[in-house]
């Protein structure tokens, strides 16, 4: 999904951005979208790594791994938004491989914060690590929720959702 952001320059003229940066991109509801997932996805990274006495290693360490990845990742495809890097490189389908990203990132960042929830032990830096785990998977939902209605258009969605009801 390419967005371009019209913004006001000082001398009252109107730009579209063509150069540098998109800054714009990042008040777009996509881009505030990508900013909460790595704000969530950071904190649950940052309760995590500095809590004390993990009482199931295996299951921590799993998650953290997950949080690194996907928080990574997100920041390339936010960074690649705001440079216009889909523009430049037309040859990969961007919103099919952000689409996917975005779906399995979703599934695999849920069930580590379940299982961080389940396996935290009173410990209230993982409880709160879990909850952002699971505010990231939110968001991630609603992102991927609006970016199929955008690409795939409010027909297909509604189908989809009477799909699901059935």
């Amino acid at each position: 999904m390419s967005l371009t952001a019209i913004s006001s320059t000082p001398s009252g003229g109107r730009s579209s951005g063509d150069g540098g940066l998109n800054l714009g991109y990042s008040r777009t509801i996509p881009g505030l979208l990508k900013i909460g997932q790595l704000l969530s996805l950071l904190v649950a990274f940052l309760c995590v790594r500095l809590a004390r006495g993990w009482p199931n290693w295996y299951a921590f360490q799993f998650f953290e791994v997950v949080l690194l990845w996907f928080l990574v990742a997100f920041l390339i495809f936010f960074l690649m938004h705001l440079c216009r890097l889909q523009v430049k490189m037309p040859c990969i389908n961007w919103p099919l491989a952000e689409f996917f990203h975005y779906s399995v990132g979703s599934v695999l960042i849920f069930i580590a914060s379940i299982i961080a929830a389940v396996k935290c032990g009173a410990v209230s830096s993982l409880v709160v690590a879990s909850v952002f785990g699971l505010i990231a998977t939110f968001l991630m939902v609603v992102n991927l929720w609006t970016s199929y209605s955008v690409a795939c258009g409010p027909a297909a969605v509604l189908f989809l959702f009477i799909m699901r009801l059935c």
